[in-house]
């Protein structure tokens, strides 16, 4: 058996290991993005109405939430470097599948495609835990944040690709859509190998204060129920807050460009709002991980749910003609989100022994992904019954529920965060 490393030799494995993180989530989301950007086109180009399309959009939630589930089994028993190696081959399967699905203009094929998709975005996203395994606590929260920032490369450089691969197909002959998906085929490629190689040792052999053996050790011991564990305060709170704050996001984004271009925004603006939502999305990510560290994970998640709050009220008021006002009121939502996932994330780990970690992780991204798909099916069916300010409302009233449940259970968390430089941790 491998004996444990120490000192300088396990630094320098940590900052290699955290650095094929980060490059594998650039490569993973650039690929992603790419490929979700025309997932509302190609399903209009292969049935001629936009009644289904945003199921495609759907099905690659859908992927994201069966990934989070399966992927996590596969790396309690294989560890973190199998996992994310192995979600991002089966993301670069869907990628071939949507291309053959474009090739042959099977719609069916398309949806199978896309949800395999998904589970390369179960990588992305799962990348952070593994991440927080390696740091202090306290220092998880910038490493989760830094992971999460990464995919600020795929957010810019990821719709950038579009037209270029688009025209590239049809020089070549093929259908111009069906370009978008060969871009995960090169990059999500590229951020499998780079986690399968590179990820040695495992990030679990590397996680803070647990050697292997200890891990392994208390994995074998008698594990608590799965139920129990859920059922502990920090669980909860962070499970709710990243739901929710999960919810709200996709509520209020997924409809934004519809009603832009339905009341006369150009493209252009409309292209303006959605990189202000991304840049708050990702962009920031390193502050809020600086925050969570200064002031604790609930005081952060508080933060996060108020600016939720906020732009939530403002897409609520912003009138028709308000391009500026929901430019902001999107970049706010991208942030709130941003403090609520990168907090949420740090609390589950911190709540949760090394051994139980990828078990509840799993089930937290599923339970994200899974709201996230019905939020996205659910966006329009409001908008079109009650108008967009309506989702602006529910989206300022669901945020009451992570506030309750922190403060339900205040007294448990209090206790758990009573730093002396700190202060009392729930306000």
């Amino acid at each position: 058996m491998t004996l444990p490393l120490q000192g300088l030799a396990l630094d320098r494995a940590r900052t290699r290991a955290r650095r094929t993180l980060v490059a594998g989530v650039a490569l993973g989301s650039t690929g992603h993005i790419a490929a979700v950007t025309v997932a509302t086109i190609a399903a209009n180009d292969l049935l001629g109405s936009g009644t289904l399309a945003g199921a495609p959009g759907a099905s690659v939630v859908l992927g994201a939430a069966l990934g989070a589930v399966s992927l996590s089994a596969l790396m309690a028993r294989r560890g973190r470097r199998i996992g994310l190696a192995a979600g991002y081959a089966i993301g670069v399967f869907g990628a071939l599948l949507a291309t053959t699905a474009i090739l042959t203009r099977s719609f069916p094929l398309l949806l199978v495609g896309t949800t395999f998709i998904g589970f390369g975005n179960s990588s992305n996203q799962l990348s952070r835990y593994a991440s927080a395994d390696m740091a202090p606590a306290a220092r998880r929260a910038t490493a989760i944040g830094t992971v999460v920032w990464a995919a600020t490369v795929g957010s810019v450089i990821g719709p950038q690709l579009v037209p270029i691969a688009s025209d590239l197909a049809v020089r070549a002959g093929f259908p111009g859509l069906a370009g978008p998906y060969l871009v995960p085929v090169i990059f999500v490629g590229v951020a499998a190998i780079l986690s399968f190689v590179l990820l040695r040792p495992d990030p679990y052999e590397l996680a803070d204060r647990l050697s292997v053996e200890e891990t392994e050790a208390a994995a074998a011991a008698v594990r608590e129920p799965l139920r129990e564990i859920v059922r502990r305060p920090g669980v909860i709170a962070a499970i709710v807050a990243l739901v929710v704050g999960q919810f709200v996001m996709t509520l209020i984004m997924t409809m934004t460009p519809l009603h832009m271009t339905q009341h006369g925004h150009a493209l252009g603006m409309v292209g303006a709002v959605l990189s202000a939502h991304t840049f708050g999305m990702f962009a920031l990510s390193p502050l809020s991980g600086r925050l969570t560290e200064r002031f604790g994970p609930i005081r952060t998640i508080f933060l996060g749910t108020a600016v939720l709050a906020v732009s939530a009220v403002l897409a609520a008021v912003a009138p028709p003609s308000g391009g500026d006002i929901l430019f902001v009121a999107l970049f706010l939502l991208g942030f709130g989100w941003n403090l609520g996932f990168v907090a949420g994330s740090s609390l589950l780990s911190e709540h949760l022994e090394i051994h139980e970690r990828t078990r509840i992780q799993g089930l937290a991204d599923a339970l994200i992904w899974s709201t996230a798909a019905a939020a996205s099916l659910g966006s329009g069916v409001i908008m079109a019954f009650a108008g967009y300010a309506a989702l602006g409302v529910l989206g300022t009233g669901v945020l009451l529920i992570p506030i309750l449940t922190l403060r339900a259970h205040r007294h448990a968390l209090a206790h758990d965060h009573a730093e002396p430089d700190r202060g009392p941790a729930i306000p």
